[in-house]
C-alpha cells in the first residue's frame, strides 16, 4: 500500500489518537465513567494512531483523497 496521509495530517492524527486513548484512562471530564464510551473512544484513538504510524488511511483511499504530496 502506498502512503496517502501527509505529514501534518499524520501529526494531527497521532496527537488526537493518543489523546482519545489516554482521556478515558485518566477519567478526563468523566469520559471513563461509562465503559462503552471509554472503549469506543479508545478504539477510535487506536485507529487514528495506527493510520498516523503507517501513513495509510483506507477511507482516504476509498474517497480518492491524498494529503501526501
Amino acid at each position: 500500500m502506498t502512503a496517502n496521509v501527509g505529514s501534518l495530517d499524520r501529526a494531527l492524527r497521532l496527537f488526537v489518537g493518543v489523546a482519545l486513548i489516554v482521556a478515558p484512562l485518566i477519567n478526563f471530564m468523566g469520559l471513563g465513567t461509562n465503559a462503552a464510551v471509554a472503549y469506543f473512544l479508545m478504539g477510535v484513538g487506536g485507529i487514528l494512531a495506527l493510520t498516523a504510524v503507517f501513513g495509510v488511511c483506507p477511507i482516504y483511499r476509498i474517497l480518492g483523497i491524498k494529503t501526501k504530496s
